[in-house]
């Protein structure tokens, strides 16, 4: 009898310690090691242990800025929610796959092209072939290119049809809120130009991204202050602003860019800018994948060369 009272009391202690960790995981985001910690624990699998932690992380505001190199590839989730802003490269376009599958999704209720430049949607048509699409949102301006040709296919094959927003438009992501902030100039000589512009708005927590957008689309409004930058032009001195970034004043500031790329980016004018108005910089180039988790009020960041 006093042997199954001491057992007793070691399985409640090993679920009262589970339900510790499992809170914490809520407040972190989903992580692999909370699920390891907590699949030893009393004999539970970790397949149940993993769905647990989801579960209770769904309500958190998941965004992974993916390394793709020289190019840009953003997931965004919340609760039962997936967006895709940019599949990187061509050759990127299984990366981009690969990491959404190794997450589990199936799904993806918004795909948004920001711009036919072959760093951003060099990987649609890959995506778009792999899983169950809801809208798509691309700019009114095309190209003769094969990678523009190739994501058209795409998404004829697929039977979806393509939204051209408007600025003011807006996009509801689980407990997220997206509005289009400008209207794409379209200009085929310059299909930075042409970029569309989100702003993410998850309790008290902001997110922008800019796509290619330069000065010239930068100057079309009055900015508000943001929390998370996500920075022009792979850090081009064609975009990010002294006047935008005086009015944005971001606490975190993402650059999405390839190791020793061939365009010197991002430029050390740039960089500049972002450090006098205090950001903190996170690069693809030096830190690989960035994972940001906010909970409506507070933000955290990861990185995955930490």
């Amino acid at each position: 009898m006093a042997r199954r009272r001491k057992t007793s009391t070691k399985k409640i202690l090993s679920t009262a310690i589970a339900l510790i960790i499992i809170g914490i995981a809520g407040i972190l985001g989903t992580n692999e090691e909370f699920v390891n910690t907590i699949s030893n624990m009393d004999g539970q699998t970790n397949q149940q242990n993993k769905q647990q932690i989801e579960f209770v992380a769904q309500d958190n505001l998941l965004i992974d800025y993916i390394d793709v190199g020289q190019a840009d590839s953003i997931l965004i989730r919340n609760q039962d929610k997936v967006m895709l802003i940019d599949a990187g490269t061509n050759e990127a376009g299984e990366t981009v796959v690969n990491y959404l599958k190794n997450l589990g999704i199936a799904q993806i209720d918004y795909v948004i092209g920001t711009h036919p430049h072959e760093d951003h949607i060099g990987g649609l048509d890959d995506v778009i072939n792999n899983f169950d699409i809801g809208q798509v949102y691309m700019p009114k301006i095309q190209t003769t290119t094969k990678t523009f040709k190739d994501v058209l296919e795409a998404i004829e094959n697929k039977n979806l049809t393509v939204t051209a927003p408007n600025k003011g438009d807006k996009v509801v992501l689980g407990q997220a809120t997206g509005e289009f902030m400008t209207d794409p100039i379209l200009d085929e000589d310059n299909l930075n130009l042409s970029s569309l512009v989100l702003r993410l708005e998850f309790g008290n927590n902001s997110f922008l991204f800019m796509g290619d957008a330069e000065k010239e689309n930068e100057k079309t409004i009055n900015w508000t202050k943001t929390d998370v930058l996500k920075v022009g032009h792979h850090g081009s001195s064609t975009s990010t602003s002294e006047n935008f970034l005086k009015q944005v004043q971001p606490q975190y500031a993402i650059i999405m860019v390839g190791k020793d790329n061939t365009y010197g980016l991002p430029t050390e004018e740039t960089i500049n800018r972002l450090k006098n108005i205090g950001s903190k910089i996170y690069r693809t180039d030096e830190n690989g994948t960035i994972q940001l988790t906010s909970d409506g009020n507070t933000i955290e960041i990861k990185t995955s060369l930490e």
